[in-house]
C-alpha cells in the first residue's frame, strides 16, 4: 500500500513480545500517521528496539497485532521488508568500500531498476553532502558523514516508512542537527519516520512522542502536549553557587520529588511548590549558597519523563511487595 492510499503508516494493539518469562514488550497500543515524525523515547532496554524488530519483520510478535505500511507484522513480514528503510543503532555500511560502491551495493539489494539507480545515487551523494568524497573509503569519513550516507541507503527504494534506531547516537551536535534536517525533508515529502532517540533536545523535534519504559508504554502525544498535560508536579529552577553540592541538599529536603542538574543551573520536582519555594529561599542562603534566583518554570520533557517513571515505580512498588 503506498502512503498516498491511507492515512495510518503505523498501526499496533497490544502488541507483545517475551523471551521465556522476560516480557520486553508489554501489550502496546500506537499509530503513526503517514508523514509523521514519531519519536520513541525510553532508557536502554525499555523495549525500544524490540518493537521496531517487531515492526519491520525480523522479529515475530508474541502478542497482539499490527501493521505496517498495510501489511500485517505476523502474516506479511516479507512484504514489509520491501517498504521500508532501516537504520540501526550500529553503523551498518561497509568501511572497507567507498562512498559509491556503498550505494551501488544497496542499490542492488533493493532491486533499483537499471534505469533509476544512477538518478537514485547522485540523490544519495547531494543529500548527504559527499560530493567531493565519492571515491573515498567509508572508513574514513566523519561520523557525521557517515550517518548522513546511512540514512541515504536505507531510502534509495524511496520507502513510504523509515525506521532509524538511535540514528545520531556519537555523533556531535552540529551534525544532529544536519542529520534532523534531512529527517525533516523527508516527511515533508511524505515519508513516516519512526526514531528511537534518547536525547531529550531531538524529541522536542518529533511531532509526537511514545514514551516507553519498562516494556510499556507510560505515555503518548506531541512534545507541548505532554509537558503541559501530563506533568503532575511543579517544576522550580534553582540558580546558585556550587550546584552539585546543594542538589545533594535540596534532594533531601521535604516535599522535593527529584533534583537534577539542568543546563548551569536546578531543577526540582515537587507536589508542593509554594512550599517548598520558601524553604529553599530560606535553606539555600542559611546553608551558605549564594542564590542567584529560584522560580517556576516551564517542565522540560525530560522533568515530565523522570515523573512519569517516578509515578509508575510507585505505583508499582506495593504489587512488587505483595509478588514477595
Amino acid at each position: 500500500m503506498d502512503k498516498e492510499q491511507g492515512k495510518t503508516a503505523v498501526s499496533v494493539e497490544n502488541l507483545e513480545r517475551r523471551f521465556g518469562d522476560f516480557v520486553a514488550v508489554d501489550r502496546i497500543s500506537f499509530s503513526v500517521a503517514s508523514g509523521e515524525i514519531f519519536g520513541f523515547l525510553g532508557p536502554n532496554g525499555a523495549g525500544k528496539s524490540t518493537t521496531i524488530r517487531m515492526l519491520c519483520g525480523i522479529l515475530a510478535p508474541t502478542g497482539g497485532t499490527g501493521t505496517v505500511a498495510g501489511f500485517d507484522i505476523r502474516s506479511q513480514p516479507e512484504f514489509i521488508k520491501t517498504r521500508i528503510g532501516y537504520m540501526s543503532q550500529k553503523f551498518s555500511l561497509y568501511e572497507d568500500l567507498t562512498v559509491e560502491e556503498n550505494i551501488n551495493f544497496y542499490s542492488g539489494i533493493y532491486r533499483i531498476p537499471a534505469n533509476r539507480k544512477r538518478e537514485r545515487k547522485e540523490w544519495v551523494i547531494e543529500m548527504a553532502d559527499l560530493t567531493e568524497h565519492r571515491s573515498s573509503l567509508t572508513g574514513v569519513l566523519a561520523s557525521g558523514w557517515k550517518q548522513r550516507l546511512a540514512l541515504g541507503c536505507a531510502v534509495l527504494h524511496e520507502p513510504p516508512v523509515i525506521f532509524l534506531d538511535e540514528p545520531t547516537s556519537g555523533v556531535d551536535p552540529v551534525s544532529r542537527r544536519r542529520f534532523w534536517d534531512l529527517i525533516y525533508e523527508l516527511s515533508g515529502s511524505g515519508v513516516t519516520v519512526f526514531v528511537t532517540t534518547h536525547y531529550m533536545d531531538e524529541a522536542e523535534y518529533c511531532d509526537r512522542l511514545g514514551l516507553i519504559y519498562r516494556g510499556e508504554l507510560i505515555a503518548s502525544g506531541a512534545p507541548e502536549k505532554l509537558k503541559t498535560e501530563l506533568m503532575r508536579e511543579d517544576v522550580l529552577e534553582v540558580h546558585c553557587d556550587k550546584p552539585h553540592e546543594a542538589m545533594e541538599l535540596i534532594a533531601a529536603m521535604p516535599g522535593v520529588k527529584e533534583a537534577a542538574l539542568f543546563g548551569r543551573g536546578l531543577h526540582v520536582v515537587t507536589d508542593k511548590g509554594e512550599q517548598v519555594l520558601r524553604d529553599l529561599q530560606a535553606t539555600l542562603p542559611a546553608k551558605g549558597f549564594a542564590v542567584e534566583r529560584i522560580e517556576p518554570v516551564a517542565a522540560s520533557l525530560e522533568d515530565v519523563f523522570v515523573s512519569l517513571v517516578e509515578n509508575r515505580d510507585r505505583e508499582e512498588e506495593p504489587q512488587r511487595e505483595v509478588r514477595r
